[in-house]
């Protein structure tokens, strides 16, 4: 028995699939990255719901019903946004997503996100929130709710081209607390709610931002091999390396590098990350020997994210933008089952009177 449950059938799914070997992730079937040059967010999520939110669904109908979403939410900002305003982002995102009813529908629960990560920022800047416009995909209209404007093209392809990368990956953690969440015939608003509590830890959604904290810390020291050796001797950890499922490169880190490479040609701070990618992976290799510690994708989507200009403290809610849909997804499947997870725990402890 591992503590972590990596060896551990939990579900069967016909959703997503990571295979950590070769490096791949399978989203219904489709390699990710033909999903992001093909399908893009909203044609994804199609793919993710159809049969469990609907039947033959399209990247149309998708983009129209969460519009029309967007539109509802933002007619309920008053209802949460009051109490969120002066809370930490990932915070405030959260009181947002426990204000929706417990009825919503899932193109409800998705939509939640971007209004409610747009109006905090605008709020925190003293600016009104901006309605959305319900013709757009998720994207283009998310930047435009919290520039004010419409953005260029440009922005609005690399953050779809990163929200379809980073959908869905798997049992991760925060699809698992959804699951079980949703077995205990929990609503779909609670399994989402739970997910989103899951994926703002450290070691999971939240590890973006962290990773380009520590490039900057890299940048600043003025030498990279001794910041490494300094950080690895005291016992500390490189965010953006590392993977429990991916042996190899995580595959979507070169999707995202790529779509910042074309959104930047000139992108400086990815010249330095790569330098510390080469010499992190080396300086890995000398302390943890027989372990195998490729980058992940957060260094990627953190440069990524950045560039695009969303500030640090939006990144794990932006992720959670991605990750929404697919964990609405999982919940409903995991509902089909009729089954409630109830994992059985081995007893180490005392006997009283032993």
């Amino acid at each position: 028995m591992s503590d972590g449950l990596e060896q551990v059938i939990a579900a069967r799914t016909v959703l997503s699939h990571a295979d950590g070997e070769n490096g791949l992730v399978w989203v219904r079937g489709h390699n990710i990255s033909d999903l992001v040059v093909r399908h893009g967010y909203e044609g994804t999520v199609a793919l993710l719901w159809d049969g469990f939110a609907g039947e033959c669904l399209t990247r149309e109908w998708v983009i129209a019903q969460l519009g029309q979403a967007r539109t509802v939410a933002f007619s309920r900002l008053d209802e949460w946004l009051p109490l969120a305003a002066h809370r930490p982002l990932s915070e405030g995102v959260r009181i947002a997503l426990a204000a929706l009813p417990d009825d919503s529908p899932p193109a409800a629960i998705a939509a939640a996100l971007p209004v409610a990560i747009a109006a905090l920022l605008r709020t925190r800047e003293g600016k009104s929130p901006v309605s959305p416009d319900g013709a757009l995909a998720t994207a283009a209209d998310f930047l435009r709710m919290i520039s004010g404007a419409p953005v260029e093209e440009k922005f609005a392809t690399a953050l779809d081209a990163y929200l379809t990368a980073v959908i869905d990956n798997g049992l991760g953690t925060s699809t698992f607390a959804a699951r079980v969440i949703i077995s205990a015939r929990a609503s779909l608003v609670a399994a989402v709610l739970g997910a989103y509590g899951a994926f703002t830890g450290s070691l999971h959604g939240g590890a973006p931002a962290l990773a380009l904290d520590m490039l900057d810390a890299i940048a600043a020291s003025g030498d990279i091999d001794c910041w490494l050796e300094r950080t690895l001797a005291a016992g500390g950890r490189l965010m953006g390396f590392g993977h429990r499922v991916f042996r190899v490169r995580d595959p979507r880190a070169d999707i995202l590098r790529a779509a910042l490479r074309q959104l930047d040609p000139q992108c400086r701070r990815l010249d330095v990350a790569l330098e510390v990618e080469h010499r992190a992976v080396a300086a890995l290799a000398r302390h943890k020997p027989g372990r195998r510690l490729e980058a992940n994708i957060e260094l990627d989507a953190a440069l990524l994210l950045d560039a695009i200009g969303l500030p640090r403290e939006a990144f794990t809610p932006v992720f959670a933008i991605a990750r929404t849909p697919s964990w609405i997804a999982h919940a409903i499947e995991q509902q089909k089952t009729g089954r409630m997870v109830r994992p059985r725990s081995a007893y180490v402890g005392r006997w009283a009177g032993a």
